[in-house]
Parts: C-alpha cells; structure tokens; sequence
C-alpha cells in the first residue's frame, strides 16, 4: 500500500561555527551517536572511508530497550553547504535525512530534516522494531536535540 504524499519534518538551530566546521561534524556519521539521542554511531561499508555520494553506511541506533540496525547510501554531498543521506527498505520505502547549513552572521544556520516516504507496512514495521509509534514527533524532538548537542559542541 502507497501513502499519498511524503511528511517532512525539519529543525532548524543557529550554530557559532563556520559551515565547514558543522558540515565535517554532520557528514562524519561515525560520531552521530554523539550528537543524536536515537543514532548511536556505525562504519562505512564497501570500501567506503567517509561521505561521497553513492557511500554506505551501517549504522546502530537505539530507543531505551529497543536497538536495530540500518544501512543508508550518502545521496548527496557538497561541503559545506548539503549532506544528505536515504534509508530504503526493498519493497517497503524509507526515508531522508538532509543537513542544510548556511552561513549567518553568527555562524550558521543549520537545517535538519527528516523525508518520510515509508510505506504503511513500513510504519508498523518500524514501530515493533523501534517502539516508536509517532515517528514524525519523535524525530522532531531527537532533531532538537541533535541540534543543540552540535551547537554544545562548539560552545566549549
């Protein structure tokens, strides 16, 4: 079964720190589980050393007792500006994670986003493996939450 249309979610946070500072940070999907409260980290897989397009990445992830595993494929990566990366389910759909980031008088500004093109079956599917059953608000908390760690990061 198709659902009609795509849900986004976006976040956004100004940061002290240049867009170059913020894009080596985002794109470096090892240290993600510094930053986000679900994503706990992973490896770049086939050959892959760090984010180009067409990179795999096998990621953890974690909410309390539940914990699964992901691959995603780097879609688009242009420094310091873009990074996005997709999760797709063969048959089930997936979803977008894109980081926007654009220099301010501060900083930047930095835009996360969640692109949900899951199908039905996939949502009930995530929902058993992650406990989760409204994904679209609970990305949005871990995306604030992601976003203040970052600028927390360059605070110090």
């Amino acid at each position: 079964m198709e659902r009609s249309e795509a849900e986004t979610v976006s976040v956004s946070r100004e940061i002290a720190a240049s867009p170059e500072e913020v894009w080596a940070l985002v794109s470096d999907l090892t240290r993600m589980g510094e930053w986000s409260p679900e994503a706990r980290g992973g490896r770049w897989a086939g050959g892959a050393d760090g984010p180009s397009v067409g990179a795999v990445f096998k990621g953890s992830n974690r909410n309390g007792r539940y914990r699964w595993r992901t691959n995603v494929t780097v879609t688009e990566c242009e420094p310091p500006r873009r990074f996005a990366f997709r999760l797709l389910v063969p048959f089930m759909g997936g979803c977008d994670w894109v980081y926007e980031i654009e220099p301010s008088d501060g900083g930047c500004r930095v835009t996360e986003s969640w692109v949900d093109h899951r199908k039905k079956v996939l949502v009930v599917v995530g929902r058993l493996l992650s406990g989760v059953a409204d994904r679209a608000a609970h990305n949005r908390a871990g995306m604030e939450a992601t976003l203040d760690r970052l600028a927390e990061a360059f605070a110090a």
